[in-house]
């Protein structure tokens, strides 16, 4: 059964199937779309195919993306790129070896969440021909991983192969950044870092070197990652990285982030009510410590310390209860808390609330896609190597990597004709990580990131006017 809008309808950008109407895709749909993008949604619940295509212009099929026929009906033969993010790893997988046999020229990307298939993504890009191979769960959990490594920052975000970071952080009352101009901070603090957006009252600014920071201010800036502990310690930010840390729920991603946490030498205890999946979690995780009991039970919390613990993790599957359990985490302890949320509704009331750091998986994937996407459609040499959304999509940091001389390339950044609210953040040039001035130049090879509150940049040409 088909959906939404006239099949022959003029295209726009690639033409993109995307397989399964749960959160992921539902994000997919909503972003690629508005980029201008010619999308397909195959799932197999017509109540999602026409809830979706009633929200937005494009073609909606009921069906098994796995099959021949659905595909061919979708236009797998023209289209650029699949994208199969069903709860299935396995028709994730299938839907994608169906696609490189119809579609000679079709890219495919596949949610893979599964731990025995996660650690063989090497093999299944290989051998099954996929372009990108992503794991929400995992991906979230090297984000928490190294935001309880910098317990100090809201988000942290890596580029430039892991030399820098994007640190978002709340400026604390009577801090020496209170009352400081963007100009005085890198005079008499540090060159070493690029304040690269400002949220004050709910208003987002890329800020010029006569902005003046205040308390209470919530603040994105670029650093080399050797220099993070330096910067923070310079401005009396606590940076030590935590020593132990309370996991509520025993899923995948509780497994992936304990994973992670144990190899940076960090104490993980890990409370679960199913018996059986402690059992499994004791073999699969013998450095953690498993409890079997209710984390919403006020009483094993306080057993387990929470009032004294250094960081909680509540990952119980239930956004409501997750965010419950950081609430009352903050209340009684000084714990760096961080807040699992899976799906984006009321995300005004969830923002208003003090829940510290915030990790949305759903966004974690369709950030990496998108970036593709954009890089895939890009005609010049020069494409998209990370992106991320700032702000609740009010702002981007992107990523370049320049392949080819142009416009941009050998001119001082200020003789560069740039767009307003934007910011050459970062260069990445031969191993070094360059915080720009104004006589600094982009140079072909390099790494560039930019922060804007413009979107759909796809090329480092997009930086200028006109």
């Amino acid at each position: 059964m088909v959906f939404g809008k006239n099949i022959n309808s003029p295209q726009k950008g690639l033409n993109i199937i995307i397989v399964g109407c749960g959160k992921v895709g539902a994000t997919l749909v909503e972003q690629l779309s508005r980029e201008g993008h010619d999308i397909t949604m195959i799932d197999q619940h017509p109540s999602r195919i026409q809830e979706i295509t009633g929200q937005y212009d494009i073609m909606g099929i009921t069906g098994n993306g796995a099959s021949h026929s659905i595909q061919l009906e979708a236009g797998i033969e023209q289209a650029d790129l699949l994208i199969a993010v069903t709860d299935s790893d396995e028709l994730n997988l299938l839907c994608c070896i169906i696609a490189k046999q119809v579609g000679d020229d079709c890219a495919t990307i596949a949610r893979v969440r599964t731990p025995d298939y996660s650690i063989e993504v090497g093999y299944l890009r290989e051998k099954l021909g996929l372009t990108m191979v992503i794991n929400p769960e995992l991906e979230a959990a090297r984000e928490t991983s190294r935001i309880l490594f910098l317990p100090a920052a809201l988000e942290v975000n890596s580029f430039a192969h892991g030399q820098a970071d994007i640190i978002k952080f709340r400026i604390p009352e009577n801090n020496i950044l209170d009352g400081i101009s963007i100009a005085e901070l890198g005079q008499s603090i540090t060159q070493d870092v690029l304040v690269c957006a400002v949220e004050r009252d709910g208003e987002v600014t890329i800020p010029s070197g006569s902005f003046q920071l205040l308390a209470k201010d919530t603040v994105s800036f670029v650093v080399s990652r050797k220099k993070i502990h330096n910067f923070l310690k310079s401005i009396d930010i606590k940076t030590k990285q935590v020593k132990n840390t309370l996991i509520v729920g025993g899923g995948r991603s509780a497994y992936y982030l304990a994973t992670h946490l144990i190899k940076m030498g960090i104490d993980v205890r890990i409370i679960e009510r199913n018996t059986k999946r402690c059992e499994e979690l004791s073999i699969l995780l013998p450095k953690a410590t498993i409890i079997n009991g209710d984390g919403s039970d006020q009483d094993i919390l306080n057993q387990e310390n929470l009032k004294n613990i250094e960081s909680f993790v509540p990952l119980t599957g239930i956004d409501e209860e997750n965010i419950m359990l950081t609430l009352h985490a903050r209340q009684i302890s000084n714990a760096k808390v961080i807040t699992k949320i899976n799906r984006s509704v009321f995300k005004n009331v969830i923002n208003s609330l003090d829940l510290g750091s915030v990790i949305y998986p759903r966004y974690i994937t369709s950030e990496a896609i998108i970036a593709y996407v954009r890089a895939k459609k890009n005609s010049m040499d020069s494409n998209i190597e990370t992106l991320y959304h700032m702000f609740d999509h009010r702002a981007e940091a992107i990523e370049f990597l320049v392949d080819e001389p142009s416009n941009v390339t050998d001119v001082p950044l200020m003789n560069l004709n740039l767009k307003e609210n934007l910011l050459v953040c970062c260069i990445y040039r031969n191993g070094r990580v360059i915080i720009p001035g104004g006589q600094d130049c982009i140079r072909t090879g390099d790494a560039v990131m930019i922060v804007t509150t413009h979107t759909g940049f796809r090329d480092i040409a997009d930086i200028l006017k006109g």
